[in-house]
Parts: C-alpha cells; sequence; structure tokens
C-alpha cells in the first residue's frame, strides 16, 4: 500500500508517496493541500493508499533527500521510482533529465537528442514530472538559457539554480547508452536572467 507523507519544513511543505522500497511520487509546495493534491494526482490510478503522520524509515529518508534537493544541496544517493505505469518515452525523459548533476542545466532540445522526440515532447514530460525534485525539472531550460517554463512558477525555478550555482564555467557532456547530453553551467542561464530579469 502506498503512504502519502507530507510535511513541513520553515516555509515549505513538502510530500512523498512510497511504500518501503519505492517512490511513487514526489512533490513540494507553499501550501499541505497544493502538496496532498499534486501527490494524488501522481500516484497510479487505483492503487490504494493512507496518509501516514509519521514516516516510515524510508519516506523518512526521501523526505530528507527532498529537503537537501531543495536547498541547493548535493545528493548521492539513488532511489527506486516506481515507473511502470508511466509510458516508454515518460521514462527515458526521466531517466535523462535525472542525470543533469547540481551546478548545471540542459534544454529541451538537448534532451531530445539524448532521449528522442523534440522539445515540445520533452517540454510536456517535466510539466507532469511526477518525482520533483527527484528527477531535477529545473534544471530544464530553454536553448537560449533562459529559464522556460515550471510548474511551480518562474521564480521559484530561478530560486532553485540561485541555490545551486557552483562556480563552474564549462560545459560537459554525460554518458546516455550510445548517445550524450551536454550540460552547462547554471551560471549561464544566471547571467541570462540578470539581464533580462522579469
Amino acid at each position: 500500500m502506498i503512504s502519502l507523507h507530507i510535511q513541513r519544513h520553515e516555509n515549505v511543505w513538502f510530500g512523498v508517496a512510497c511504500d518501503e522500497e519505492k517512490v511513487f511520487a514526489t512533490t513540494f509546495g507553499s501550501s499541505q493541500e497544493s502538496v496532498r493534491r499534486n501527490l494524488l494526482q501522481n500516484i497510479p490510478f487505483n492503487m490504494p493508499f493512507h496518509h501516514s503522520e509519521k514516516p516510515s524509515p524510508f519516506a523518512g529518508r526521501v523526505m530528507e533527500m527532498l529537503k537537501k534537493i531543495y536547498y541547493g544541496k548535493d545528493v548521492s544517493e539513488n532511489l527506486s521510482l516506481s515507473a511502470e505505469h508511466l509510458s516508454d518515452y515518460f521514462k527515458k525523459v526521466i531517466k535523462v533529465a535525472s542525470l543533469i548533476p547540481v551546478g548545471y542545466v540542459s534544454s529541451y532540445g538537448l534532451i531530445a537528442k539524448a532521449a528522442g522526440g523534440s522539445p515540445r515532447a520533452v517540454g510536456r514530460v517535466m510539466a507532469m514530472n511526477p518525482f520533483a525534485p527527484l528527477v531535477p525539472c529545473h534544471r530544464v531550460v530553454s536553448s537560449d538559457f533562459t529559464l522556460g517554463g515550471y510548474g511551480g512558477g518562474l521564480k521559484a525555478k530561478l530560486a532553485f539554480l540561485e541555490r545551486e550555482k557552483r562556480g563552474y564555467t564549462v560545459k560537459q557532456e554525460i554518458s546516455v547508452n550510445s548517445k550524450s547530453l551536454q550540460v552547462f553551467p547554471v551560471e549561464f542561464v544566471l547571467k541570462k536572467v540578470n539581464v533580462n530579469s522579469f
């Protein structure tokens, strides 16, 4: 059975839907109700669930990871994400996006080159990402290094990227099966946003 656990830390609410070994959905938001609604929208249809006041050890670990990611910390632990109910293409895009390291961004188009499909299709997957911020859709930007879109709002996306800057200066290539994904320092986006602040 899936357990839903929601917890407030400072002024942010975090939520996880998981069993004892797999994550079905994660989210964050400004209200308990928005987090609950987001979790319920992203768990597989017709799977039994319950709300849990006290997290299991696994849910507690996931919750700590969510907080670290939100505050711009490096997280090295890999979690098992339940993606059986997602399409093969959705899974490919999620896998590629999850490879973007802290301090870097990639574009919808570059992810499309690595995963297949079009930049628009990648954008649709990112908009429906059930594992935010474990799968860092906030690190996916437009090809001109403008922010693109973000379900939590562009100010939230910019704040994420500000917290994740590491002072890197050169791009990297990450191997993805027989292809590669180019990633760029987050500073490329931050410079662009400072010039064209919204």
